[in-house]
């Protein structure tokens, strides 16, 4: 079982930055940070292979956010920039192993409890 601690959430005006970060307790082949805002679906925004850093993102966040990690210190980081209202939502740290499609929530095997991220106009 691997245990993933976020930190990082808060509230912030739009146009502004938050970075989010997330330590995994063991070893997994892949990380990604999803979201779910009240009454939605929780979707994916960005991905990571933990080898090879090959990274994914979702049309939405595009250009705007930048995922990487930290090998050394098992740690994965959202940077997130130009943020807007429709960024609020709560977000997760999920982390797994294996291919297939990311931004399907059933194929990552553990996640975070969630950090909340607000964005006033």
């Amino acid at each position: 079982q691997v245990e993933l601690v976020e930190s990082g959430g808060g509230s912030v005006q739009a146009g502004g930055s938050l970075r989010l970060s997330c330590t995994a307790s063991g070893s997994v082949q892949r990380f990604s940070w999803f979201r779910q805002a009240p009454g939605k679906e929780r979707e994916g925004v960005a991905s990571i292979m933990r080898i090879g850093g090959t990274q994914s993102y979702a049309d939405s966040v595009k250009d705007r956010f930048t995922i990487s990690q930290d090998n050394a210190k098992n740690t994965v980081y959202l940077q997130m920039n130009r943020l807007k209202p429709e960024d609020t939502a709560a977000y997760y740290c999920a982390a797994g192993f294996g291919g297939g499609n990311w931004l399907l929530p059933r194929r990552w095997n553990y996640w975070g409890q969630g950090t909340q991220v607000t964005v006033s106009s």
